[in-house]
């Protein structure tokens, strides 16, 4: 058992014009916990991101939804982790995976980007890749030339049903999550229907 998480980064883009799309995944993971808290995040220019705290199963933790545009998220994670002394085992980035399909959410410690720029982005500012990661599925189209236009496009009505029913799926995991039981909840979500 790790000592658990301290912060949860959400990813995605700023603006209006990206706030459905698939690759605000990460976003919406963190507007779920606040709706559950009646917490906001506030704007936190330092490190250009919107930032705030709530506690799960009685552990503060730390929410970040950096603002830099997906490509720079590790500008805005790198600065609040130093300033608040975060160690990097216990940041938890959750964000879209394209490797899964919409309705699957999966816990990892650690590895490659798989290809992510929000991921590549912060393990290079990090200098390190040994964080965790919530990844929602969003499944892919099929064509990598048509990526990054299905990344920016909102899911159709059934797809999003079961990518809100896969982040509720990692929420009701993240008591177990914040306090380190790490592959207890890798167990449950990667065997899980």
């Amino acid at each position: 058992m790790s000592q658990g998480i301290s912060l949860i980064v959400g990813l995605g883009n700023p603006g209006t014009e990206y706030a459905e799309t698939r690759h605000n995944a990460g976003f919406r993971f963190l507007d779920v916990l606040l709706d559950a808290t009646g917490e906001k995040l506030r704007a936190e220019s330092r490190f250009t991101a919107n930032a705030g705290k709530i506690t799960i199963s009685g552990k503060d933790v730390w929410l970040l939804e950096p603002q830099t545009f997906m490509n720079h998220s590790g500008e805005s994670v790198s600065k609040f982790a130093h300033y608040y002394k975060i160690p990097v085992s216990e940041i938890l980035v959750a964000h879209d995976d394209l490797d899964l399909p919409p309705g699957t959410i999966r816990l990892k410690i650690g590895g490659g980007d798989g290809g992510h720029n929000g991921l590549s982005d912060i393990t290079e500012k990090l200098a390190t890749s040994d964080y965790a990661r919530l990844r929602i599925g969003i499944g892919h189209p099929g064509n990598a030339a048509q990526v990054e236009s299905y990344v920016l496009k909102r899911a159709p009505a059934v797809e999003q049903t079961l990518i809100d029913a896969a982040i509720k799926n990692g929420k009701a995991h993240l008591a177990e999550i914040v306090h380190g039981e790490f592959q207890k909840v890798m167990n449950s979500l990667h065997t899980h229907k």
